[in-house]
């Protein structure tokens, strides 16, 4: 059975805003990567030094069944406007579900990336749907202990 949380997405401040969440909900990180720490890519445009001190992936449980989820965005992508910083996650219990739920959510929207396996050891896309919501969709093929 599949999983949703939120991914929130942030100017630059996505560490300090997580440190806050952790101060008021507790726990410890479950990720917490920086830009600087993803695998050299030749075709990935050059990265800033400030860019790549920004967050790239940082989770937080804050619950048995809920992950508060987030990134910065980089100059190449452009700052986020709010009300539009937030997308629907969704992960998934098998590569099958990934796909079936990606094709059928992003009919008629705007694949962002489409479902790839990733370097952190997943099965991985985004979208936006025809009614403007973000959405990523998530397999862990490397189980998380």
């Amino acid at each position: 059975m599949a999983t949703v949380n939120v991914y929130l997405t942030f100017n630059g401040n996505a560490e300090e805003a997580f440190n806050f969440y952790k101060s008021v909900f507790g726990g410890e990180f479950a990720h917490f990567g920086k830009f600087k720490d993803m695998p050299a890519d030749d075709n990935a445009p050059k990265m800033t030094a400030e860019d790549s001190n920004r967050i790239m992936h940082v989770s937080l449980p804050i619950s048995k069944e809920t992950v508060l989820m987030a990134s910065d965005t980089t100059s190449g992508y452009g700052d986020v406007t709010f009300g539009n910083n937030f997308s629907v996650s969704i992960n998934t219990d098998s590569a099958t579900e990934a796909d079936k739920l990606f094709a059928g959510l992003s009919a008629g929207g705007n694949i962002i990336m489409p479902m790839e396996k990733t370097f952190w050891g997943a099965y991985f896309g985004m979208f936006t749907d025809k009614f403007g919501i973000n959405w990523m969709i998530n397999f862990d093929e490397i189980p998380k202990h």
